[in-house]
């Protein structure tokens, strides 16, 4: 694999933030990184279920966990050999690797997803935003959510003003500074209604686009193959344990990661369980992902077919 000199230069004065004392497995046999996709949440809460219950270290593992930094990009740290793995939006593994990074994801973290179009609750309808204004973060998915909801509702896309608001949606949205704005349902639009704040949800998988797994846990082709199974399988397993036992699962996270609000965090992991997003733990759908390579095309986030087989350790 080859990095540049500077790349190199600069993922070698990064230092990535650790969570909870650094989340490590003590007693394991082999090392191994991990790098969340944002902060601690909800969506999490399999891995360190995995953690508190040594279902890492039982397979020789000592699995380190690290939130991002503001600075890290976990595509070039995983080709780089900063990290073994992480878990990524969907639609950057298909950029990274469409960019020329040897990067598979191994397994799905949610099995739907999570993006919406979020708006207030005097809209109805996509159509009704026609005419209107729509936040959006500035990354390329956002526009193919938007656009998919509102063809699926016979909306005309190019109607629709769209603001970048980076990922300001809930005070936009609160203040009624928008009409609408692209968002996680389970995270935005939980936070939104425990603000009070009414709102009408458009989940992109109910409004054209597949079912596909919004976040997967991923890593470089050439990691080696035993510590992948014994990482997958453990992480299998974390999740497996949040749908016996979501209270004592959230319970292991949040004791490892204390600045956390509980019944925020209740009320996220709820949402994904309602809208059975967890399930099954660990395995892809090999039709459902083909699909997404299709809609992902279609709407622009890649510029060449997907290859799937090559994309997926399935």
């Amino acid at each position: 694999m080859k990095v540049v000199a500077s790349l190199a230069a600069a993922l070698a004065a990064l230092a990535l933030g650790a969570c909870g004392g650094d989340g490590a497995e003590p007693g394991a046999s082999e090392e191994a990184t991990l790098v969340l996709d944002f902060q601690p949440n909800a969506v999490h809460t399999g891995i360190y279920a995995a953690l508190a219950g040594h279902l890492y270290r039982n397979r020789g593992v000592r699995l380190r966990v690290h939130e991002p930094s503001a600075s890290s990009d976990a595509p070039k740290l995983l080709e780089a050999g900063r990290a073994d793995f992480a878990i990524l939006d969907i639609h950057d593994l298909a950029i990274a690797r469409e960019r020329g990074f040897d990067l598979v994801a191994v397994m799905p973290i949610v099995q739907r997803p999570l993006a919406a179009v979020i708006a207030g609750d005097e809209v109805t309808d996509p159509a009704d935003l026609e005419g209107g204004e729509v936040g959006v973060t500035g990354l390329p998915s956002d526009d193919a959510v938007l656009d998919s909801v509102l063809e699926a509702d016979d909306a005309d896309p190019d109607a629709v003003d769209r603001v970048t608001i980076g990922f300001e949606a809930v005070p936009q949205l609160s203040a009624g500074r928008l009409d609408a704005a692209t968002a996680f349902w389970n995270a935005e639009g939980v936070a939104l209604d425990r603000a009070g704040v009414a709102t009408t949800e458009f989940r992109v998988d109910d409004f054209g686009a597949p079912r596909y797994p919004e976040l997967v846990l991923v890593t470089s082709s050439d990691t080696d193959p035993g510590l992948v199974e014994d990482v997958r399988d453990a992480t299998t397993a974390g999740y497996e344990v949040v749908m016996r036992d979501s209270q004592t699962a959230l319970d292991d996270m949040l004791l490892r990661e204390r600045g956390l609000d509980p019944a925020e965090q209740r009320a996220q992991l709820d949402a994904l369980l309602d809208a059975d997003a967890l399930a099954p733990a660990g395995r892809f759908d090999e039709r459902a992902l083909r699909e997404w390579a299709d809609w992902d095309l279609e709407h622009g986030i890649v510029g060449e077919p997907i290859d799937v087989e090559a994309a997926f350790g399935t």
